[in-house]
């Protein structure tokens, strides 16, 4: 075999994955259930081949391979040759069907403790989703296709996709999208087998946490890649492509509390099965944003209308079947236990209810605009002010529920005054020091309250004897759900910008700095030229920083970008981006102080770290209860989480 065969090998390896697919999704037929492991695992491994081919392909920068030619670059440094696999429309979706297949693959060897009927089914409603995925790939957007005659060279990637944050956020994000995939195959199992119970609720928790958590994280290190690349000074702007990863999160979020409350109480047995399908829905509708070529992001493939047909109507196909099941079976699945208003069921539903009003606002905000565009070609924008105004009384209202939760008891239980005096006292003392500072917006000193509220109740929780691991991922999440709180409040509420035109020398105050310009002079890198800027920030007579913004040209392919200079102070940043001369020999220059901005990346990883903290909790429950139902005599109860 020669090397230019490789590719050949892993669309060949693709076509066999997508009939065992095909298999893995025929087993829903209980004749056929006994096929469903074998078929996944083999489907797990061809699509892993034909990863590994497209990987080659890439490495060795084989330009008759089409998607290498136009995402890849001889120039290019390695990192940025492996990451061109998934940065761009076909490499992206193979990269997603690779982490179905493995997903696919880990259901069809760990224990099953519903049994092997519960196992087939489960697999073979992924079968359906994988061989959807496939059937896109190989019939509309074959990464594998070739060119003739093999240009001597390739277009490059998008220059502001050859960074380090980009090049781990898409594989971050697609391992959150497809443990939704996993728990939507359960949810959909159930339903067909009406066995919605607690052992169901046990087995399928711990892929909502790692959904969850990979979720965070993959939404915080896109956070991060706009905050420091695109030098616009912003960490997050409601954009339809953010939006789309973040509707999957708020119904994964209300997904991972009324599961808690099945798999506790063997309550909201309806109710989460409708959020898992939701989750997965709102999954699969990001996929169509962003590959439809319904809008044009930095970050979203714009391709053909075929392409985007093709994933609007497996959307339709796959949710829409699925609530076809719900609506069929949901009835006869019997009513769980229940529970008073006061009680620790009583406010997760209360949380879910605001994230659904959440994510509703977002749905509204981010479809509208496409919708009324295609009805009447009318283009309107809604943006920052819409958002901010609509979620951010949300977002205070369900910190304050945050706080109050975790302290209740489960079915019926009485407010806890005593023990909220604490939270509150600091909220009271936040907002204080928050007025001290000079800081009169309403909003921002309920945020400030909020945060405090939220991180005192958090470290209660962390200080009881005999925590539980459940009880330690739930306040470690809602400490760094505190944290985000208070770095996004302050560094929109504290900061300061300037936007000035100076020379070699001279410089500017802000915030109480100096800010000076010593130098703009040009640098080169791999594939790249710029001018790059010095800034020496001065406190007095005391260096604080200095900083190197850059103007940057690519040459392949041929484009500008601004890269800013950052340097950490005080918890937040120190800010600079280089704009462009005006002729004189004056440089634009725009400045920003932003104080604790670092939080919320920081909370985002406390976030993610509190789920996975909370997977051993639901393991040992898993455990306990299959060794339960195996001994031949009576066992002590399962321990549940202590009050």
């Amino acid at each position: 075999m020669t090397l230019p065969a490789i590719p050949e090998w892993g669309h060949l390896a693709l076509w066999l994955a997508a009939g065992l697919a095909a298999l893995q999704a025929a087993s829903l037929v209980p004749a056929l259930g006994p096929a469903a492991r074998p078929a996944a695992i083999g489907q797990g491994v061809l699509v892993g081949l034909a990863f590994l081919a497209m990987t080659w392909a890439f490495l060795v920068s084989d330009f008759s391979v089409e998607l290498v030619a136009a995402n890849s670059h001889t120039m290019k440094p390695t990192l940025y040759r492996l990451t061109g696999v998934w940065a761009n429309h076909e490499g992206s979706m193979l990269l997603w069907v690779l982490i179905l297949a493995l997903a696919g693959l880990v259901v069809a060897l760990v224990p099953q403790p519903l049994g092997p009927r519960f196992r087939a089914r489960t697999l073979a409603v992924l079968g359906i989703v994988a061989a959807g995925f496939l059937a896109f790939l190989l019939l509309v957007s074959n990464p594998f296709s070739r060119l003739e005659p093999a240009p001597t060279e390739g277009r490059g990637l998008n220059p502001l996709l050859q960074d380090p944050g980009l090049a781990f956020h898409p594989p971050t994000l697609y391992v959150g999208y497809v443990g939704l995939v996993v728990a939507f195959a359960l949810a959909v199992a159930a339903l067909l087998d009406q066995r919605v119970t607690p052992a169901w609720a046990r087995a399928a928790r711990p892929w909502v946490a790692a959904a969850w958590a990979f979720l965070t994280l993959g939404i915080a290190l896109g956070s991060w890649w706009a905050y420091y690349e695109l030098g616009w000074g912003g960490w997050w702007f409601w954009d339809p492509v953010e939006n789309a990863a973040l509707m999957p999160w708020l119904a994964a979020t209300a997904l991972l509390h009324s599961i808690r409350v099945l798999e506790t109480r063997d309550g909201l047995r309806n109710w989460t099965l409708m959020l898992a399908i939701l989750g997965f829905a709102l999954s699969m509708l990001g996929t169509f944003i962003v590959r439809s070529g319904v809008l044009t992001s930095v970050h979203a493939f714009a391709v053909d209308p075929t392409r985007g047909l093709f994933l609007l109507i497996l959307l339709l196909a796959l949710a829409g079947g699925a609530l076809v099941v719900w609506a069929w079976k949901a009835p006869k699945v019997a009513e769980g236990a229940r529970f008073a208003p006061v009680s620790r069921e009583g406010f997760l539903v209360l949380n879910n209810l605001v994230l659904m009003a959440l994510l509703s606002i977002l749905l509204v905000g981010t479809l509208y605009p496409l919708i009324l565009e295609a009805w009447n070609g009318r283009q309107i924008s809604v943006g920052p002010p819409y958002f901010n105004a609509t979620t951010v009384p949300l977002i205070l209202g369900l910190a304050l529920l945050m706080g109050v939760g975790p302290f209740l008891a489960w079915k019926r239980a009485r407010l806890p005054w005593r023990r909220l005096v604490a939270p509150a006292l600091v909220a009271a003392l936040a907002m204080l020091a928050a007025l001290l500072l000079g800081l009169g917006s309403v909003l921002a000193l309920l945020g400030f309250a909020a945060a405090g509220w939220l991180a005192a109740a958090s470290l209660m929780l962390l200080a009881r004897r005999a925590l539980t691991f459940l009880q330690l991922g739930t306040a470690l999440a809602h400490l760094g759900v505190s944290l985000v709180i208070l770095g996004a409040t302050a560094s929109g509420a504290f900061q300061r910008e300037a936007l000035v035109s100076i020379r070699v020398g001279d410089g500017f105050e802000v915030a109480g700095l100096r800010v000076e310009l010593l130098d703009v002079r040009p640098v080169a890198g791999p594939n790249w030229t710029a001018l790059e800027a010095t800034l020496a920030v001065r406190r007095g007579a005391r260096e604080l920083a200095v900083l190197t913004p850059q103007s940057r040209t690519y040459t392949s392919p041929p484009m500008q970008t601004t890269e800013a200079g950052i340097a950490g102070w005080r918890g937040g940043d120190l800010y600079a981006v280089l704009g462009k001369p005006d002729g004189s020999g004056r440089w634009q220059i725009h400045f920003w102080v932003k104080p604790l901005v670092h939080l919320i990346w920081t909370g985002a990883i406390l976030m993610a770290l509190g789920a996975a903290v909370a997977l051993p909790g639901a393991v040992r429950l898993r455990g306990l209860a299959r060794r339960r139902q195996r001994a031949p005599g009576p066992l002590p109860p399962v321990p549940l989480p202590a009050e």
